[in-house]
């Protein structure tokens, strides 16, 4: 075999690891933004709302922003909190969720 065409096997097959450990990597993240159902949406939903002292939840997610489980819970003054839980459905934070849905944007100026 030619050395030319050694290289180019070679280059090629550092590619294909690349590319393969590049999805893997991507798939493992957990990022996937998918609801919560069954007994995880039962057992985050507990977790959220004794969390905040009550309210709604209006939205779930499993594997978001680095947490096992993201639960959105509107309160009774309409504010809006995100609570991060993980695996085991214990909060790791929560904050002020300004994107959530049914949030308007609203212009008020006192005149």
């Amino acid at each position: 075999m030619q050395r030319r065409t050694k290289v180019a096997i070679a280059a090629g097959a550092v590619a294909a690891v690349l590319a393969i450990g590049t999805g893997v990597g991507i798939a493992a993240s957990g990022d996937d933004d998918r609801p919560l159902t069954g007994r995880d949406l039962e057992r985050a939903t507990d977790a959220a709302l004794s969390h905040t002292g009550g309210g709604t939840v209006i939205e779930t997610e499993a594997g978001d922003d680095g947490a096992a489980y993201g639960v959105e819970v509107r309160l009774e003054g309409g504010r809006v909190v995100e609570v991060s839980l993980n695996a085991d459905f214990e909060v790791i934070g929560s904050a002020a969720d300004d994107d959530a849905p049914g949030d308007e944007e609203t212009d008020e100026t006192d005149d």
